[in-house]
């Protein structure tokens, strides 16, 4: 008894301190944050951990996934003004980090989810109704992916404020009051229709264009196949052709040959009679020679020395003809070298006299001197003003503007002439002018051209 009562005090405190310990320690799930708040405030989430009794308070957030059935109870007008209705659903769940946590706990703490979704209902519904209000009924019905996003983004700010994100938002279905949307999809039907009438049809014609291309094909192959087989039997008929003449020509070859055997032999045949008959000749002939040996071997001495000297007598001819032609040629060839000497003379003598002519001429020039030059200078000065004039005889009419232009053609023609007269004189080296004034004061050149003039037979004109 004395034990009893040792222990009992300690075992009262175990006790206590095992309740104490059961009453202090939590466990959170995953889909709970478990929030104490008191001494110290912490959050649990899917792990263990302990809270004082009396001292601190436990309280429950849950964090699953909820989801909202977000219907416009009325109509609500587009931007198109045409009045509908949208039935969707949006998962939402609150957010785990530490500032949505505190947004969240101060707005759901304890609650359940129904109540959650009942107090985010209206919030979505409202973020719609904006959305619809900015969209035509044709974008919202046919891009409801966009319609749900923009309803999403519409929606995250306030969400965010309560603590909560958006999982997903997929719109159910579109209603209006109007019935358009049924005449868009009757409309679309036309269209669709419209479209796989368009789409058969090409089909069928693609189909009939392949069935065409096929039987195109196939017939070309039945036509090539026939072509083959004619050129097949073709080559065969050839082939037998040359097989049967390949046969004629041996058949032909082997009767050619036995014809040729059989002439060869009766050749043989013959050739051995005529060579037996030949032998009986022979001997025939053997001995009659014998018998005419003697006679003529006289007759063959004799005229074998009749041609030796025949032959004799014609090698002196022909010796005598060739020495005669001999001496002939040699004639000619003396005739033609003298006529080839003479020629040379002659033509040796030409230039000789040649030669000492135009010695004279240089020594009478050299006599003459500058006298002699103006004098040919002179004889030549007509020739060349008719060389310079002569162009103008070709032309038919020569028309003229200006007073002195006649003048001045003459001037031109007289110009031409001193040029000519300075370029001879520059190319010989004196001037004419410098050679005729010299003449003229030392007065040789008149006194001799009218020593001449006076001798020279006086001129009768004939236009006097």
């Amino acid at each position: 008894m004395e034990i009893l009562l040792n222990i009992l005090p300690w075992l009262l405190g175990a006790i206590i301190l095992a309740v104490i310990g059961g009453l202090s320690y939590v466990k959170a799930p995953p889909d709970t944050a478990f929030i104490i708040s008191g001494i110290r405030r912490r959050m649990i989430i899917g792990k263990a951990g302990l809270r004082f009794p009396l001292l601190e308070r436990l309280d429950r957030l849950t964090l699953r996934l909820m989801t909202v059935d977000v219907k416009t109870e009325r109509y609500v007008p587009t931007n198109e003004y045409i009045n509908v209705k949208v039935d969707g659903v949006v998962k939402i769940k609150i957010k785990t980090d530490g500032d949505s946590i505190k947004m969240a706990a101060q707005n759901f703490l304890n609650m359940t989810t129904d109540d959650i979704v009942r107090e985010v209902k209206d919030v979505l519904e409202g973020n719609m109704r904006e959305i619809i209000g900015q969209m035509s009924l044709s974008e919202m019905v046919t891009d409801r992916k966009t319609f749900g996003e923009r309803v999403q983004e519409n929606a995250v700010p306030d969400l965010e404020k309560m603590g909560l994100e958006i999982i997903s938002f997929n719109v159910q279905d579109f209603f209006d009051d109007q019935d358009v949307i049924v005449n868009l999809g009757i409309d679309n039907i036309s269209k669709i229709k419209k479209t796989a009438a368009i789409a058969k049809a090409e089909a069928e014609k693609e189909i009939a264009i392949a069935q065409a291309e096929a039987d195109t094909e196939a017939n070309d192959a039945r036509v090539t196949a026939d072509t083959d087989i004619a050129k097949k039997l073709n080559l065969l008929e050839i082939k037998r052709a040359e097989l049967k003449e390949e046969a004629d020509k041996k058949k032909a070859s082997a009767d050619m040959a036995y014809e040729i055997q059989k002439q060869e032999s009766r050749k043989a045949l013959e050739q051995e009679t005529a060579e037996a008959d030949n032998v009986r000749a022979e001997k025939q002939i053997l001995i009659s020679q014998n018998i005419l040996d003697a006679e003529v071997k006289k007759t063959a001495d004799a005229d074998q020395y009749r041609k030796s000297a025949e032959a004799d007598a014609e090698l002196y001819e022909r010796t005598k003809r060739a020495e005669a032609v001999k001496a002939e040629a040699e004639a000619e060839a003396e005739a033609i070298l003298v006529k080839n000497k003479a020629e040379a003379e002659g033509i040796r003598a030409k230039a000789l006299a040649e030669a000492e002519g135009i010695d004279k001429k240089a020594e009478a020039m050299k006599k003459y001197g500058a006298a002699a030059i103006m004098e040919m200078y002179f004889d030549t000065l007509p020739e060349v003003a008719r060389g310079i004039g002569d162009p103008l005889s070709k032309v038919d009419k020569i028309t003229m503007f200006g007073d002195g232009n006649n003048a001045r053609l003459i001037q031109d023609i007289v110009n031409g002439i001193t040029k000519v007269n300075e370029g001879v004189g520059a190319s010989l080296g004196f001037n004419f002018q410098d050679v005729l004034v010299k003449l003229l004061s030392e007065g040789d050149f008149f006194s001799e051209k009218n020593t001449q003039d006076e001798n020279a037979e006086p001129v009768v004109s004939d236009d006097n």
